[in-house]
Protein backbone atom coordinates (compact mmCIF):
# COMPACT_ATOMS: atom_id res chain seq x y z
CA UNK A 1 0.00 0.00 0.00
CA UNK A 2 1.46 3.31 -1.09
CA UNK A 3 -0.81 5.39 1.14
CA UNK A 4 -0.42 5.79 4.89
CA UNK A 5 -2.65 6.99 7.69
CA UNK A 6 -2.52 10.79 7.94
CA UNK A 7 -1.72 11.44 4.25
CA UNK A 8 -3.54 14.31 2.54
CA UNK A 9 -5.34 13.04 -0.55
CA UNK A 10 -7.49 14.34 -3.39
CA UNK A 11 -10.54 12.41 -4.64
CA UNK A 12 -10.29 11.99 -8.43
CA UNK A 13 -13.49 10.01 -9.22
CA UNK A 14 -17.01 9.97 -7.77
CA UNK A 15 -19.48 12.27 -6.13
CA UNK A 16 -16.75 13.96 -4.04
CA UNK A 17 -14.44 14.58 -7.00
CA UNK A 18 -12.02 17.45 -6.36
CA UNK A 19 -12.37 17.42 -2.57
CA UNK A 20 -9.39 17.01 -0.25
CA UNK A 21 -9.12 15.16 3.03
CA UNK A 22 -6.90 13.19 5.38
CA UNK A 23 -6.77 9.39 5.53
CA UNK A 24 -8.23 8.09 8.83
CA UNK A 25 -8.19 4.31 8.32
CA UNK A 26 -6.77 1.82 5.81
CA UNK A 27 -8.21 -1.58 4.84
CA UNK A 28 -5.21 -3.42 3.36
CA UNK A 29 -7.00 -6.58 2.16
CA UNK A 30 -9.74 -4.62 0.37
CA UNK A 31 -7.45 -1.84 -1.00
CA UNK A 32 -9.74 0.79 0.51
CA UNK A 33 -9.30 3.84 2.74
CA UNK A 34 -11.59 6.03 4.84
CA UNK A 35 -11.07 9.75 4.21
CA UNK A 36 -12.27 12.17 6.89
CA UNK A 37 -15.44 14.02 5.88
CA UNK A 38 -15.75 12.46 2.41
CA UNK A 39 -17.95 9.75 0.86
CA UNK A 40 -20.73 10.24 3.44
CA UNK A 41 -24.05 8.46 2.91
CA UNK A 42 -27.39 8.58 4.76
CA UNK A 43 -28.81 5.50 6.50
CA UNK A 44 -32.40 5.20 7.72
CA UNK A 45 -32.61 3.27 11.00
CA UNK A 46 -35.71 1.82 12.58
CA UNK A 47 -36.13 2.27 16.34
CA UNK A 48 -34.79 -0.70 18.35
CA UNK A 49 -36.54 0.10 21.62
CA UNK A 50 -36.25 2.94 24.11
CA UNK A 51 -32.44 2.95 24.23
CA UNK A 52 -31.90 3.06 20.46
CA UNK A 53 -34.16 5.58 18.73
CA UNK A 54 -34.61 5.54 14.98
CA UNK A 55 -33.67 8.25 12.54
CA UNK A 56 -31.38 9.18 9.71
CA UNK A 57 -27.67 8.82 10.44
CA UNK A 58 -24.57 9.63 8.41
CA UNK A 59 -22.24 6.75 7.50
CA UNK A 60 -18.71 7.22 6.14
CA UNK A 61 -18.02 4.58 3.50
CA UNK A 62 -14.53 3.58 2.32
CA UNK A 63 -13.05 4.67 -1.02
CA UNK A 64 -10.97 2.48 -3.31
CA UNK A 65 -7.32 3.57 -3.54
CA UNK A 66 -7.67 3.87 -7.32
CA UNK A 67 -10.03 6.82 -6.77
CA UNK A 68 -7.62 8.95 -4.73
CA UNK A 69 -4.31 10.70 -5.38
CA UNK A 70 -1.71 11.87 -2.89
CA UNK A 71 -1.08 15.59 -2.34
CA UNK A 72 2.67 16.15 -1.86
CA UNK A 73 3.36 18.06 1.38
CA UNK A 74 6.40 19.79 -0.20
CA UNK A 75 5.13 20.98 -3.60
CA UNK A 76 1.40 20.88 -2.67
CA UNK A 77 0.42 19.20 -5.96
CA UNK A 78 -1.46 16.04 -6.86
CA UNK A 79 1.19 13.40 -7.49
CA UNK A 80 1.96 9.71 -7.76
CA UNK A 81 4.15 7.95 -5.23
CA UNK A 82 7.54 6.48 -6.07
CA UNK A 83 10.02 4.55 -3.98
CA UNK A 84 13.74 5.01 -3.46
CA UNK A 85 16.31 3.22 -1.30
CA UNK A 86 18.34 5.58 0.92
CA UNK A 87 20.91 4.10 3.33
CA UNK A 88 19.27 0.64 3.43
CA UNK A 89 15.84 2.20 3.96
CA UNK A 90 12.98 2.26 1.47
CA UNK A 91 11.32 5.70 1.40
CA UNK A 92 8.42 7.22 -0.52
CA UNK A 93 9.17 10.05 -2.95
CA UNK A 94 7.06 12.55 -4.88
CA UNK A 95 7.20 11.89 -8.63
CA UNK A 96 6.98 15.62 -9.43
CA UNK A 97 9.45 17.31 -7.06
CA UNK A 98 11.55 14.17 -6.25
CA UNK A 99 11.47 14.99 -2.51
CA UNK A 100 11.04 12.41 0.27
CA UNK A 101 7.49 12.31 1.60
Amino acid sequence: MKFKKGDNVLVTIGKDKGKKGKIEHIFLKKNQVIVAGLNIYKRHLKAQGENKPGGIIDIVKPLNVSKIALICPKCNQQTRIGFKILKDEKVRICRKCKEVI
